[in-house]
């Protein structure tokens, strides 16, 4: 269905921009999220997040590079995952969204910068957090480790919630010079329940 290029929330017709994107201005340029957090894209993704199942980052890559594809070639200098803190990657064994951007930046052959980006500071688990936390959460969570970015970044995560990671994230890009920032993400909660019947 039509969705926002601003924030990727469902919208009636395909072109516009929802209210919240336009009442408030946010960090990033555009974002992206070809599919709805619902079944099963719910059950696929915490199998690959929380299960240990790293093979489905590779189906979510692709699907998110193929519905990329069919809009033309993305116009960005680099994709930038999303990094998670040392100390829980360390723990889950792998980085979700490295692990996707990675077939994506594959296909649309468009180089992935895994190392530009480090998450400076542990912060609590953003599932259980209302907006509002999320963003003070975040608050400084990242922090650019290289001396020169890319002028155009696609960021790349598995779920757009509130966008608040996606904001801290490209915050931090911005300061450091980067110039456009997109949000890639293979699925985009709507706020709505969440059922396992769709």
């Amino acid at each position: 269905t039509p969705a926002c290029t601003g924030c990727a929330m469902p919208v009636a017709s395909a072109g516009e921009i929802c209210a919240s994107c336009r009442c408030h201005r946010r960090v990033f340029d555009a974002a992206f999220a070809p599919y709805r957090y619902e079944f099963p894209l719910v059950q696929l993704i915490h199998r690959f997040k929380y299960g240990g199942q790293i093979a489905i980052g590779r189906i979510l890559g692709t699907l998110l590079a193929r519905r990329l594809a069919e809009r033309g070639k993305p116009c960005v200098d680099a994709i930038v995952p999303v990094p998670l803190h040392a100390a829980r990657e360390a723990q889950r064994g792998y980085n979700q969204a490295r692990e996707m951007a990675m077939f994506a930046a594959q296909l649309l052959c468009i180089p992935m910068e895994d190392r530009l980006v480090r998450r400076s500071r542990a912060t609590v688990e953003q599932t259980a957090l209302p907006a509002g936390a999320r963003r003070r959460n975040l608050r400084g969570a990242f922090e650019v480790r290289a001396a020169s970015v890319p002028l155009s970044v696609a960021i790349v995560d598995d779920v757009l919630t509130t966008g608040a990671t996606a904001e801290a994230l490209a915050l931090a890009l911005r300061r450091a010079g980067c110039r456009h920032v997109e949000v890639w993400a293979a699925a985009r909660a709507t706020g709505q329940p969440v059922t396992a019947s769709g």
